[in-house]
């Protein structure tokens, strides 16, 4: 048995190749972009890939290299449940209602007159978003029906870049006020506009549909659960300053009494239908504090994690301590390996 890891700087493989190391497990580093990866996996027994939603090249190719080799039969991470619907709000809209899941309700359009005459009759405020985004990138309140109509009417038009560095720039500035960034990482937003990177240059407006979800008020955190096989952990995380999203803010409490347990319970349940390898799921509350889904995704940040107490098995038993995530993803990826040779 031989485990392949594309190598990415600051991603779930840094662990993943220290924990091959300390185990002595038989393993290679490929580049997933050579041109004969596939020849390259022909003496390995599985294939794992952190990629990135903000990486242009990622974003073009990494899911159908991923999914092709699934079908060869490869153990791969992520697999087809796991990110099919990585970065791509629409797809999980429909997935979340397909399986019942408790989510925020949504509204997508796709032509113009359909949309303003929802427009016309809907309440308000609602949340524009674009199907792809993470960190409350892309993400904007809508307080007016005329507010709503430009928004509409710039969808089915120009459309919109799928980053907007003037965002970028200004939400450094201010997570830098609030002490949660360095003066460097908005210098780093500053350069941004000057020089725009790869994925900026080359991605295309989004246009031809439009998304909103209901606003759900008084939130001013959101819970994030993130669910490996039959273990799960979570953080709470607080809204930005005079700001309703919570993603990307920076300020995180670690603590299991801040995280409710009907928000690990629902993730659970949730990913029994989904089959995801790994997965987070945010939770806001509604006017009856019952928990709904805002959002999934397959990737998230390796540090910001580091610091949770412990985790829930899916028999919501805690267990505290420090533990590594991304080992149990390579763990069962392992376990996978073995089962499938036993056929």
């Amino acid at each position: 048995m031989k485990i392949a890891i594309h190598n990415r700087k600051d991603s779930f493989s840094d662990r993943w190749i220290v924990y091959c190391e300390d185990k002595n497990i038989d393993f290679k580093i490929v580049n997933c972009y050579s041109v004969d990866i596939v020849e390259q996996l022909k003496d390995c027994s599985g294939l794992l890939w952190h990629h990135h939603h903000n990486n242009y090249g990622d974003a073009v190719f990494a899911k159908g290299l991923l999914f092709s080799l699934e079908q060869s039969g490869l153990q791969v991470f992520p697999n087809f449940n796991t990110a099919w619907h990585f970065d791509d709000k629409i797809g999980q809209k429909y997935l979340l209602e397909a399986v019942g899941a408790p989510s925020v309700p949504t509204s997508i359009f796709y032509d113009e007159q359909s949309a303003l005459l929802w427009a016309n009759n809907t309440t308000y405020p609602k949340v524009f978003k674009l199907r792809g985004g993470a960190g409350g990138q892309n993400v904007r309140l809508v307080r007016s029906v005329d507010n709503c109509k430009k928004l509409i009417k710039k969808s089915f038009g120009k459309g919109f870049a799928q980053h907007d560095p003037w965002y970028g720039l200004s939400d450094r500035i201010n997570k830098y006020r609030q002490g949660t960034a360095s003066i460097k990482t908005v210098f780093g937003g500053i350069s941004r506009l000057l020089r725009p990177n790869d994925f900026e240059k080359m991605s295309q407006y989004e246009k031809g549909y439009v998304y909103f979800q209901d606003f759900i008020p008084d939130n001013s955190f959101d819970i994030r659960i993130v669910v490996i096989g039959d273990r799960a952990f979570g953080l709470k995380r607080m809204t930005r300053a005079r700001d309703f999203r919570a993603s990307g803010s920076g300020v995180i409490i670690y603590d299991k009494e801040a995280v409710d347990e009907r928000c690990v319970k629902i993730a659970f349940k949730v990913n029994k239908k989904i089959k995801s390898q790994s997965i987070a799921f945010d939770f806001v509350f509604d006017a009856n504090n019952n928990p709904l889904i805002v959002e999934i995704s397959f990737g998230y940040s390796v540090h910001a994690y580091d610091k949770c107490p412990g985790y829930w098995n899916n028999n919501l038993s805690w267990t505290g301590g420090i533990f590594n995530p991304q080992e149990w993803i390579i763990e069962n990826l392992i376990n996978g390996i073995i089962e499938s040779d036993k056929f």
